[in-house]
C-alpha cells in the first residue's frame, strides 16, 4: 500500500521561519484569534485524518468508483462516513466567517490542510471543496436572507455545493451558454438547461445541494454581459428551513473518467427548476469568478499535494530497491547491489520532485497570505497592492504548480521501473488524478493567456513590476554569505522585467504574438516566482544548526544550478515569435502528406 507522511516540519518551517506566519496574524485585529500553537493543533489533526481516513479510501475508490443507477449517484464505500467525519470536525468551515458557523483561520493555514487531502485523495477532496468554493460566492454575493438560509448549512456540511457553469457547446467561452432562467410571478425563476463536468453534481453525502448556475434571463445581453448566478437547490427549501418537495433538477448521467473516478462528475438537467437571483441581474460572472478563483489556487495545491505522495513513495522505494552498483564502487558490499540512489539519474527526479514540493508549498502560502490581505486588513492600500498580486499570481498558482507538479508525478513513477506502471504501488493511479488539475477551471493554457493578456500587456506591465521590485527589494537585503541565490534572484527579476517589455511592445504590433508566446511567459514568470521562494526560504534557514536547515540551503543550490537554466530556453521561445507557429495553414492540420 502507498506511503504518506503529513511533511508537518516542512509546513511548519514555511509557516514559522519563511514568512513568521504568527507574527503577521496578531498584528491584524481580525487574526488575532490565531496564533501558531492554533495553528500546529490544526495540521497535527489534519495530518490524522488523511493518514488514518482518506488515504486508505484512495485506491479502493478509485477501483469501485462512483455510481450512477436510476437517476441517483452513490460514492465509494467509506466516503459517505469519511465526509461525516469531516464535517463533525468543523473542517468545511475551517476558514469561514464565525457569523455562518465557521472558524475563521487564515488562508495561509487552510493551503497547507487542503495539501494533505489532496495528497491521500483527491477524489474525495473535491466534495468539500465545491462546498466551499459555493459558500465563498454566496457569502459575497448573496442577499443577508439568503446567507442565512444556505451557509450555516454548507459550512456544517448537512449540504453541499456545486458550481454549473460548463455546457456540451461552451467551455470556456460562457458567453455563449444556452441554460434560460424565466422569470416567475413570485420572483423566482425557471431554470432550463443542461450543464456539463459538473463535479459532486449529485451524491449521498449530504442531504441537500446547492446548486450555483450560470444562466441567462430573456432580454439579458448577448455575451458574457447577460449572465446571472442562481441559487438552485436539489430540494425546495422551507420558509423554517426544513427541506420540500424535489426540485426540477438532476444527474442525467455521470462521465467515466480517466482518474478521479471516486469523484462523481455529472451532466446535470435544469428542466424548468426553480431558481433564485444571486446578487444582481446580468453580473453573474464576477460572483461565479470568487468561486473560480478559489478553485484555481486549490488546483494549485492538488498538484503539491500530488507531487509530495509520489516523491515520499519514490524516495521510500529508491531506498528500498537494489540494483546495480555504485559507478565508484560499492555502496552496500554486503548486499547483492546498491539501492537505485546511488544512481545520478534517480537522484535527479527526486530532487526535481523536492525541489518543486518546496518551492511550491512556499508559494501557496504566500499567495494565501496575499489573500488574508485582501480579506481581513484594514489598510486600503495593502488591500489594493494584494488585490493586483493575486490577479497576477492566480494563473501561476493554478497553471504552473499544476505542471511542474505533474512531471515530478512523471519523474517518481519512472523511479519505480515497471512497477510504476501497476496499479498496487499507487502511481500510476498518481498520475491519472493529477492529469485533470491541468485541465478543469481553465485549462493551463487558458491561464497563460490570462496571465499575458489581462495581467500584464491590458495593465501595461503594472502587475509584474509591483512584483518584481517587492522581490528585488527582498534580495538586496540578503546576507552576503547568500549571494549565490541573491545573484540568481536579481538576474532573473531582470530577465522576466526584460522579456515582459518586449511582450508589450510586440503584442502591440502583432495580435497573435502574445497567444503564442503565453505558456512560456507563464513558465518564466513561474520560475521567477520560485526563485522568490527559495530566496525566502534559504533566507530563513540561514544560520540556523542542524541538517534541517542545511538540508534547505542545499536544495536551494540544487534548484539553481539544475532547475532555473530552464527559463534560459522559456526566453529564447518568446524570442522567437508567433511567426513560425501561424505560418502553418490550416489545412496542414489535417493533411495527410
Amino acid at each position: 500500500m502507498p506511503i504518506y507522511n503529513a511533511p508537518l516540519a516542512d509546513m511548519r518551517f514555511i509557516l514559522n521561519d519563511v514568512f513568521q506566519a504568527e507574527q503577521f496574524w496578531q498584528a491584524n485585529e481580525n487574526l488575532a484569534h490565531v496564533d501558531a500553537a492554533t495553528a500546529e493543533a490544526i495540521l497535527e489533526e489534519m495530518a490524522k485524518f488523511a493518514q488514518n481516513v482518506t488515504l486508505p479510501l484512495n485506491r479502493s475508490g478509485d477501483e469501485e468508483g462512483a455510481h450512477f443507477e436510476n437517476g441517483k449517484v452513490t460514492t465509494p464505500a467509506g466516503f459517505k462516513e469519511a465526509f461525516h467525519q469531516y464535517a463533525q470536525g468543523g473542517w468545511i468551515g475551517l476558514a469561514a466567517d464565525e457569523e455562518w458557523g465557521g472558524q475563521g483561520m487564515p488562508k495561509m493555514l487552510t493551503v497547507l490542510a487542503d495539501e494533505m487531502l489532496f495528497a491521500t485523495n483527491p477524489s474525495f477532496m473535491l466534495y468539500p471543496l465545491l462546498s466551499v468554493g459555493a459558500g465563498m460566492a454566496l457569502s459575497s454575493y448573496a442577499s443577508q436572507e439568503q446567507k442565512e438560509t444556505y451557509l450555516p448549512k454548507i459550512y456544517s456540511g448537512e449540504w453541499s455545493g456545486t458550481m454549473c457553469l460548463t455546457e456540451p457547446h461552451a467551455g470556456t467561452d460562457l458567453g455563449i451558454i444556452k441554460t434560460k432562467a424565466e422569470p416567475n410571478s413570485d420572483g423566482s425563476y425557471q431554470i432550463t438547461g443542461t450543464k456539463i463536468f459538473i463535479t459532486g453534481g449529485d451524491h449521498d453525502l449530504a442531504e441537500n445541494i446547492i446548486h450555483l448556475v450560470l444562466a441567462k434571463t430573456p432580454d439579458a445581453p448577448a455575451g458574457s454581459r447577460g449572465i446571472s448566478l442562481f441559487i438552485v437547490p436539489k430540494f425546495m427549501v422551507n420558509a423554517d428551513g426544513s427541506l420540500g418537495e424535489r426540485n426540477a433538477v438532476g444527474a442525467g448521467s455521470i462521465e467515466h473518467k480517466m482518474g478521479i473516478k471516486a469523484s462523481a462528475t455529472c451532466v446535470m438537467n435544469f428542466d424548468g427548476a426553480t431558481g433564485y437571483l444571486v446578487g444582481k441581474e446580468n453580473q453573474g460572472l464576477a460572483a461565479m469568478f470568487v468561486m473560480m478563483n478559489y478553485e484555481r489556487l486549490s488546483m494549485g495545491i492538488q498538484g503539491l499535494g500530488a507531487s509530495e505522495f509520489a516523491y515520499q513513495n519514490a524516495a521510500q522505494y529508491a531506498t528500498d530497491r537494489l540494483q546495480g552498483r555504485s559507478s565508484i564502487g560499492a555502496k552496500s558490499p554486503e548486499k547483492p547491489a546498491d539501492s537505485i540512489l546511488v544512481h545520478g539519474d534517480v537522484r535527479r527526479m527526486l530532487l526535481n520532485a523536492r525541489a518543486n514540493n518546496e518551492a511550491s508549498r512556499a508559494f501557496a502560502v504566500y499567495v494565501g497570505q496575499q489573500l488574508d490581505i485582501t480579506k481581513f486588513s484594514t489598510d486600503p492600500e495593502a488591500v489594493a497592492k494584494a488585490n493586483n498580486r493575486v490577479a497576477l499570481l492566480t494563473p501561476i498558482a493554478k497553471a504552473f504548480l499544476t505542471d511542474t507538479a505533474f512531471q515530478a508525478t512523471l519523474d517518481a513513477q519512472m523511479c519505480f521501473g515497471g512497477h510504476g506502471f501497476i496499479r498496487e504501488w499507487g502511481m500510476e493511479q498518481c498520475v491519472r488524478d493529477l492529469r485533470i488539475a491541468q485541465i478543469y477551471e481553465g485549462t493551463n493554457g487558458v491561464q497563460a493567456q490570462d496571465l499575458i493578456g489581462r495581467k500584464t500587456i491590458k495593465c501595461d506591465g503594472e502587475f509584474i513590476a509591483e512584483y518584481i521590485a517587492e522581490i528585488r527589494d527582498f534580495a538586496n537585503e540578503l546576507d552576503t554569505d547568500l549571494n549565490f541565490i541573491k545573484d540568481a534572484t536579481l538576474d532573473v527579476a531582470t530577465e522576466i522585467e526584460m522579456v515582459t517589455q518586449r511582450i508589450i511592445e510586440r503584442a502591440a504590433e502583432n495580435p497573435d504574438f502574445s497567444n503564442a508566446a503565453a505558456i512560456d511567459y507563464l513558465h518564466a514568470v513561474g520560475l521567477l516566482s520560485f526563485t522568490y521562494m527559495f530566496a525566502r526560504i534559504a533566507n530563513a534557514a540561514y544560520g540556523k544548526q542542524g541538517e534541517f536547515y542545511t538540508n534547505k540551503l542545499s536544495l536551494t543550490h540544487y534548484f539553481i544550478q539544475r532547475v532555473l537554466p530552464d527559463l534560459n530556453s522559456r526566453i529564447l521561445k518568446i524570442k522567437a515569435g508567433c511567426e513560425v507557429i501561424m505560418g502553418f495553414s490550416e489545412d496542414y492540420f489535417t493533411s495527410q502528406s
